[in-house]
């Protein structure tokens, strides 16, 4: 066997090992969906999960920050986020956070089968990546309103359509957003009269977009750091989705 193939296999070893670790630790979260544990034990299981994440994949994996979310719940998980209406979100109970903790770790493992399966049999270039991807959970649903529509038409659209944000269109291209919170804003705190004042004066430009093709934990990164709970979803820099915190939570809630 020569240097290159010993070096696969050693690579290949290390992540059977990392794989069955976290395969444990998954035996022991249905274990606490069976019999709860105390805070104690949570917390002290939580830490040792973080730790592991990062030796595994690395300190700056997503998965990181995907599972400190899970371990919150659905409440606070965005908490740079913006109050912006959460769509019928309501809090979790214990049991579902331990079940969000169960989903970042599948979808650990499953990152690591991918890398297994670059690194023993087909190598990086044809190795699939597997897991969650936003495609999977994006609203194909795409709502917008012209940048000439008023405050209190795109008002009334948010609440008949229910939801916390709309794009915004000028001829074919998607140019910015708007918020309920943006309308509440530039309304209450800039004294605007919402039945003559457009969009424009308050809209979020340019759109946040994702890749449909990234992994679902990518979003909630995204989200986090533009401080935002709703993104477009692209394909070949079209947009054909959107994405939403609600979204998110239906992943992490196995929904």
């Amino acid at each position: 066997m020569d240097k290159m193939q010993t070096a696969q296999a050693d690579k290949a070893s290390t992540v059977d090992r990392d794989i069955e670790r976290l395969r444990k630790e998954l035996v022991t979260l249905r274990g606490y969906l069976m019999n709860e544990p105390s805070a104690e034990v949570l917390v002290e299981f939580d830490a040792k999960i973080v730790d592991q994440i990062s030796d595994i994949l690395g300190s700056s994996s997503p998965m990181i920050e995907a599972y400190e979310y899970a371990t919150v719940g659905e409440a606070s998980g965005l908490m740079n986020v913006p109050e912006e209406g959460l769509e019928g979100i309501t809090h979790d109970s214990q049991r579902e956070t331990l079940r969000q903790r169960q989903r970042v770790l599948e979808s650990c493992v499953s990152d690591l089968e991918t890398r297994r399966a670059a690194a023993s049999a087909i190598g990086a270039k044809k190795a699939k990546v597997s897991g969650p991807r936003v495609s999977d959970y994006m609203s194909k649903t795409i709502r917008a309103v012209t940048m000439d529509a008023t405050l209190k038409e795109v008002g009334r659209l948010l609440q008949e359509w229910k939801i916390g944000s709309v794009l915004v269109q000028s001829g074919d291209e998607y140019v910015g957003s708007v918020t309920e919170t943006e309308l509440a804003r530039e309304v209450v705190g800039g004294n605007l009269d919402p039945a003559t004042t457009t969009v424009r004066t308050c809209m979020r430009e340019p759109i946040i977009n994702i890749d449909s093709s990234d992994h679902i934990v990518e979003a909630v990164r995204l989200m986090k750091n533009k401080a935002t709970r709703h993104l477009a979803v692209v394909e070949n820099d079209r947009v054909v989705g959107v994405v939403s915190v609600s979204d998110i939570i239906r992943y992490y809630s196995g929904v």
